[in-house]
Parts: C-alpha cells; structure tokens; sequence
C-alpha cells in the first residue's frame, strides 16, 4: 500500500461525507454459509480459501459496481467469506451522499437476491429488477471510519487473513470458544484462549506509570528501563503478566513477551461475540495457547475508542487477578 502519508485520514466527528478510509462489513445474519465454502487443502490454514456460491458471486458483484456508481470511492480490499463480507473503501473526495447512503443503497441490491434454497440456488433475476426478492440480509452492513495510521495496515492485514485466521480455528477449536463464568476476586470474566494460564505460580501486573513516562521524557529513563526490563525479566523466569497493555509503553512490553512466546493474561475493554478472533500476534498466541484474554463486559458492536474510566477500571483488574491468584 505504500506510505501510508498518502491516505487522508478522517478525525472523529468529521461528516460522513467527506474523504475517508472505511471499513465496512455485511453478514448473513443466519450464519449459514451461504456464500461459499471454506477450502483448507492439505489441513494447512495457510492454504484456505473460499470458494464462492452462486450468491456469493452476485454479492460480489454488487460490490464491484460500487465504484462504477460512485466514482468517488476506490474498493481497496474485498474479502469474501462463507457467511459474511468485508471491505475496505477509500473515498478519495468529498460526494454528495454521505458513505452511509451508499452502504444502504449496496444493502438494498444485495436484499433483492432471492434464494431458492440454503446453499446456493439463486433467483435469476437482477440487481436492479423491481421484483421484490426474498430477503437473505436483514441486517445493515456496519461500516466505521479508520481514523489514524496505522490503522488501515492492520485491518488489510486483518482482511487479507480471514481465510487462514477461520481455518485455524477450525482445525484447533479449543482456545477459540468463549468461555463464561470466570471468577477471580469476586469479579466475573468470560475467556478466550488458555485458561490454564491461571494456573501458574506467580502473577504481575503491567501498568506503566504516567511519572515514569514523564521523568523519561525530561531525560530520566532509570525508572522507566528498570520497570520494563524487570517485567519482561520476571515473564522469562515464569511469572504470568497480567494487563490491558493500553499505553504504548505497556504495549511494547506485550510485543516482547509476544516475540517471546511468554504467556500472559490480557484484559479486553470490550466482551466477546460470537467467531470472535484476536487480531494479528495476538491470534496466534492464542492459537499456540500461550494468552487467555478476559473481559467483564458484554460484547458493544459498535464500540471503538476506550475511556479513561475503563483504563482505570481495567488496570485495577489487573492488580485483582494479580493480588487473588497469587493469594494475598
């Protein structure tokens, strides 16, 4: 893709209509696979693919005509799945209907398709017949802005890995069910990934100190150095790291114990719905059984920034888990 200097970014709160990165997603609420099969060859998720259904095909189609009607916006990546689709579009200059509209208006093509049957017989008429055809999709396609850099190579890197990310946990299904009723200290967490990792001698928290930070900042990195080097020294003799690793501090930390292989435990400011997949690394730790991600809320589709109260409140987490299993 590039420098990503390139791409405009869109600030929070800016018109729907303006130049843009967006991340859209359409699923078939059912989740029957209704536009195609997953293909794994050799039992190797690197090889998965998905081979499309006569339906997936016109769904596809339909996508490709948005840049046809709406000259404004680029298709960047397009990832067809057996029960849902995933988009990444670049308006690359402010339009007279909001992204929304144009979402809404794919919405209304792809609920005309008419099924006759489950799997893959599909009514032979066209997008843009006024028949009413039977609806598949009952649900908008949820659509959000990426609004800072960096995040538009995560999410193609996201995107791109559907395929190889639903193998795997196909093939390996056991760190991937979201797990309830986890109770440490009184508090409630569903899981996702090992929950042997509560069975370790020795817990820590990681929680980087604003004064620490600050001190570096000034030119005074002993406390800070010491503090990162002494968690990362404690995971490599065996203790469990535990932390919502929020600041880019406490996310370095991570990065190293994720190089590492070192288990930890990782406190998720959003619950769990269902397929649920951590993204990049962290799948894989889970995938290898090195990570268990806790959360105390539900799932919130639309969440996507944190805040402060919910940085506190998962910090305090951590000290809890830390404080409980390490009985004190």
């Amino acid at each position: 893709m590039g420098n990503e200097n390139q791409w405009h970014w869109q600030e929070p709160g800016t018109a729907w209509k303006g130049v843009g990165i967006y991340h859209m997603t359409l699923v078939v609420p059912s989740r029957k696979p209704l536009l195609g099969k997953l293909m794994i060859p050799d039992n190797d998720p690197t090889k998965a693919v998905v081979e499309l259904s006569p339906l997936g095909f016109q769904v596809k189609n339909c996508v490709d005509e948005i840049p046809v009607l709406h000259s404004e916006i680029r298709i960047i990546q397009l990832r067809m799945m057996p029960n849902h689709v995933h988009v990444i579009l670049y308006v690359t200059q402010s339009m007279n209907i909001s992204i929304k509209k144009v979402v809404q208006g794919f919405w209304q093509g792809v609920k005309k398709i008419e099924r006759e049957d489950e799997a893959t017989s599909v009514c032979p008429h066209t997008m843009r017949d006024n028949k009413r055809c039977s609806q598949i999709f009952t649900e908008m396609p949820f659509i959000r802005p990426l609004s800072r850099k960096g995040q538009l190579k995560t999410m193609i890197r996201y995107v791109q890995l559907n395929p190889q990310r639903l193998a795997t946990m196909i093939l390996k299904p056991g760190y991937f069910r979201v797990q309830s009723g986890i109770e440490i200290g009184g508090r409630v967490y569903a899981g996702v990934g090992n929950a042997e990792q509560l069975q370790a001698r020795q817990y820590s928290p990681v929680h980087v100190r604003r004064v620490m930070v600050e001190a570096a900042e000034h030119g005074d990195s002993k406390a800070l150095s010491e503090y990162m080097n002494g968690c990362v020294k404690a995971a490599r003799e065996g203790t469990v790291m535990v932390s919502p690793f929020i600041s880019p501090k406490e996310k370095e930390i991570m990065d190293v114990l994720l190089r590492e292989k070192l288990p930890f435990v990782y406190i998720a400011d959003n619950g769990f719905r269902d397929y649920y997949k951590p993204m990049d690394a962290l799948f894989e730790a889970v995938v290898e059984g090195r990570v268990l991600i806790l959360s105390p809320w539900e799932y919130e589709e639309k969440k996507q920034q944190i805040t402060r109260e919910e940085c506190v409140a998962m910090n305090q987490m951590a000290e809890e888990i830390c404080g409980e299993m390490n009985g004190q």
